[in-house]
């Protein structure tokens, strides 16, 4: 099924996508996991096409996978000791089944019309519930977790960002807009030459284009060159300011310029980074989604504990529009905050609403130094 972004479809019964898994409650090794049972028989829009993705576990890359939708449904943690992360459900083609473009002329089977011609299971609820992990007595909690974040490599493959047929198929799919498309790819050919340098040592075309950047998206009203760098030396702390944030509450995202300056020449504020993806929500308003305090580290599979939780930010993710290997990905991963970076503000001011900036535009999940 080649689906569109805004097809209905209707996620498939339990018996029906049990019969198309292996006993580890996987299938071409994309795990289905516990709490998408629970959407069993109901019907969503597609979010995105997942005909590639981001790979978090090994050095950041583009993948591409095959047969996979996202809907906007993200992962409640329940099945992997209470993870925040919140990511994305990848969902394949093989446990939905599209029911037209009006919700209205949907006509639900009965449970006995859904159960005919079905195979018998050869997996159970049990098996999916079992394949969430393994006993690991040097993790925290004693559990090392499997999920489809740590599998990603397993059921991806490799795809080199000079392969057009990705931008193709980002346009096709509804994924981004043709504009999007173009604006992407002139900003990596902006990226390309101003750190060329011509091959002369340091960058020498970086300041000027950088600083031409800048005034030309000044006149428009657009986003400033994203990739600037703090100037704190690594060797000394980074600033910080404590909110007690709380889901619901309303914040101003600080300005760039402000943003930088709590910012190691890495920038990282205490271990936690800052991305390019990020630029285009400063200034804007939101709601806080909640607070991180722990996730399951890609790589390894364990629960990760933090010392400072980080914030995350409604309608506030990685859009993939500035990252060289992995332009467009659909993944759509929440961005992480420092409370130094946010400005709290009162009830009484007005709802948030989207950022155009943001429309038109990935932390780093897998790093373990993060406190």
């Amino acid at each position: 099924m080649k689906l569109r972004v805004g097809d209905w479809v209707e996620i498939k019964s339990k018996e029906e996508i049990l019969a198309t898994l292996d006993k580890n409650g996987r299938l071409k090794e994309l795990p289905f996991m516990p709490q998408m049972f629970e959407y069993c028989g109901q019907k969503f829009q597609v979010y995105k096409r997942a005909h590639k993705t981001c790979d978090t576990v090994y050095p950041i890359r583009g993948r591409r996978l095959s047969d996979a939708i996202h809907l906007d449904l993200r992962c409640n943690g329940a099945a992997y000791g209470g993870c925040q992360a919140a990511c994305l459900i990848f969902w394949k083609t093989a446990w939905i089944k599209p029911v037209g473009t009006k919700e209205t002329d949907i006509h639900p089977a009965s449970e006995g019309e859904r159960l005919v011609s079905i195979p018998p299971a050869r997996t159970t609820e049990a098996d999916v519930n079992a394949g969430t992990g393994a006993e690991d007595l040097c993790a925290p909690d004693g559990r090392r977790y499997i999920c489809q974040a740590t599998q990603l490599p397993s059921f991806t493959t490799d795809l080199d960002w000079w392969d057009v047929r990705q931008y193709v198929e980002d346009y096709l799919s509804g994924n981004i807009t043709l504009g999007r498309v173009f604006s992407g790819l002139l900003y990596a050919i902006h990226k390309k030459v101003s750190w060329s340098g011509l091959g002369i040592g340091r960058p020498i075309l970086t300041r000027p284009l950088c600083w031409l950047y800048d005034k030309f998206q000044a006149i428009r009203g657009g986003v400033p060159y994203p990739e600037k760098k703090g100037t704190i030396p690594i060797d000394h702390s980074t600033p910080t300011e404590k909110l007690d944030l709380k889901s619901g509450d309303l914040v101003q995202i600080k300005s760039y310029k402000e943003i930088l300056a709590t910012l190691n020449t890495e920038n990282k504020n205490r271990g936690l980074s800052w991305n390019a993806e990020m630029v285009p929500y400063c200034d804007g308003v939101y709601k806080v989604r909640a607070s991180i305090n722990k996730f399951i580290d890609e790589r390894s599979g364990k629960l990760v504990t933090l010392k400072n939780p980080s914030i995350i930010l409604e309608d506030v993710w990685c859009r993939s529009h500035y990252s060289d290997c992995r332009m467009f990905c659909p993944r759509s991963i929440y961005s992480w905050w420092r409370e130094i970076w946010l400005r709290r503000l009162p009830q009484s001011h007005s709802r948030p609403t989207a950022d155009s900036r943001a429309e038109d535009s990935v932390i780093n999940l897998t790093s373990t130094n993060i406190s």
